[in-house]
C-alpha cells in the first residue's frame, strides 16, 4: 500500500478525495489584480490549491531560445522566448499578497520552481509546502535531487516522456531518502489532441513506479480529468484562466472559472460514485433486501408428519425465510405440523 502524502492540511493517497490543483500559471499575464482575480476564482469552484510559475526569463531560457509551436498559435505572433516569458514574470512583490489572499480564501499557494535552483531556493523562503516540477525538468536529475534534499513532497509531470525517463526521475528523487512523490501523467501540448492523452499511461506508471499517480491536463475541455479521476488519479492539476479570449500562450488551452466549477463539481460525484471499494450492502439495499430475494415455501398442502421432498417446495419471494441456497438441508425432514401451501417455510416447523 503506498502511503498518503500530506500537502499543508490536505491527505493525498489511493483513498482520499483527489487533489485539485487549479493552475494559473502564466494566465496573471504579470498583473497582480488579474492574479488575485484568479484567486477567487479558484476558491469559488472550491478547488484545493491555486499554483503559479516561479522564474525570471533570464534563469529559464537563452536568447537563441524559439517559441513552441503551439504558443506561436496562441499568441499570434512569432518573438524570441526570452521575450515572450518576460512578460509573463510572477513579480516577487507579488507573493506576499497572494499567499495572504489564499489563505483568506481557504486555498493552498503553490508555484512552480520554473527558474532552477534560484526559484527553489525563492519558494523554500516561502516555506512552500511542495515543490511542484514541471515537464520541461523532468529530466533535470541534478535539480530534481535539489528539491527533494528539502524532504517535501515532490509532484512531477512527465510530458514528452518515456517510461525510463519517469524512473530515473523517480530513483534519482527516491536517492536522497525523499519517498514523498506524486507522478503526474500529462502531455505538453496546448490544447492536446484527445487522440494524444493516452490516459491508460497513468495507470502503467502506478503499476511499474509504485508511486502515487494524478494527471495534468492540457486538454481545451474538462472530460478527461473526470476519466483521470475515475481511473485512480489522486491529484488533478487543471490550466484555468479569467477568459480564454485574453493574449497569452496558455489562455486558448485553458478553461474558463464556470468551466472550472463544473469540473470540480464532476469529481467529487465521481468520488462518490466509485465509492470505498468493498463489495456489501448499501444503507438503501437493506429494506429492499427482503422484498427482492426469494425463499423457501411450501408448493402444495404439507401435512404433519410428512417427509419433505422437493417436489413440495418452490421459491419465492420475500427473502424473510429460508434461504434458497439452503434447500438441501430441508429434503428429508419431517414436518411438524400443518404446513398450508404459499407459506414461508421455518426450521421450527421441521424435525
Amino acid at each position: 500500500m503506498i502511503k498518503n502524502i500530506k500537502i499543508s492540511n490536505k491527505f493525498i493517497g489511493e483513498n482520499k478525495q483527489v487533489f485539485i490543483i487549479a493552475e494559473a500559471g502564466v494566465n496573471h499575464n504579470g498583473n497582480l489584480q488579474t492574479a488575485l482575480k484568479l484567486v477567487d476564482a479558484a476558491a469559488a469552484a472550491s478547488v484545493d490549491a491555486i499554483k503559479f510559475q516561479t522564474f525570471k526569463a533570464e534563469q529559464v531560457v537563452t536568447t537563441a531560445g524559439k517559441m513552441a509551436d503551439y504558443q506561436k498559435k496562441n499568441i499570434g505572433k512569432i518573438e524570441s522566448q526570452l521575450d515572450m516569458l518576460k512578460k509573463l514574470e510572477l513579480s516577487e512583490k507579488f507573493y506576499k499578497p497572494l499567499i495572504n489572499h489564499c489563505r483568506k480564501k481557504k486555498i493552498i499557494f503553490l508555484s512552480t520552481p520554473h527558474g532552477g535552483f534560484e526559484s527553489i531556493d525563492f519558494l523554500q523562503k516561502l516555506k512552500m509546502p511542495v515543490f511542484k516540477l514541471g515537464s520541461g525538468d523532468l529530466t533535470n536529475l541534478p535539480l530534481l535531487k535539489y528539491a527533494a534534499k528539502f524532504k517535501k513532497p515532490m509532484i512531477i509531470s512527465t510530458g514528452m516522456a518515456t517510461l525510463r525517463e519517469v524512473e530515473e526521475a523517480v530513483k534519482t528523487i527516491k536517492k536522497t531518502g525523499n519517498n514523498k512523490i506524486i507522478v503526474l501523467h500529462c502531455t505538453t501540448n496546448y490544447p492536446c489532441p484527445l487522440n494524444e492523452v493516452n490516459l491508460r499511461a497513468m495507470i502503467t506508471m502506478k503499476q511499474k513506479l509504485q508511486v502515487l499517480v494524478g494527471y495534468s491536463d492540457h486538454t481545451s475541455k474538462i472530460q478527461v480529468p473526470i476519466m483521470a479521476a475515475t481511473l485512480g488519479a489522486c491529484l488533478i492539476e487543471k490550466h484555468f484562466t479569467l477568459d480564454k479570449n485574453m493574449s497569452g500562450p496558455d489562455h486558448g488551452a485553458s478553461i474558463e472559472p464556470a468551466e472550472l466549477k463544473k469540473m470540480v463539481k464532476a469529481i467529487r460525484e465521481t468520488e462518490k460514485i466509485m465509492g470505498s471499494g468493498i463489495k456489501k450492502p448499501t444503507t438503501s439495499e437493506l429494506p429492499v433486501m427482503e422484498v427482492a430475494r426469494k425463499s423457501i415455501v411450501a408448493r402444495i398442502n404439507i401435512f404433519k408428519e410428512t417427509k419433505i421432498s422437493s417436489e413440495m417446495l418452490t421459491i419465492k419471494r420475500p427473502g424473510i425465510g429460508i434461504e434458497p441456497k439452503y434447500i438441501r438441508t430441508i429434503i428429508g425432514k419431517i414436518a411438524r405440523k400443518n404446513i398450508e401451501k404459499g407459506i414461508l417455510i421455518a426450521r421450527k416447523d421441521l424435525k
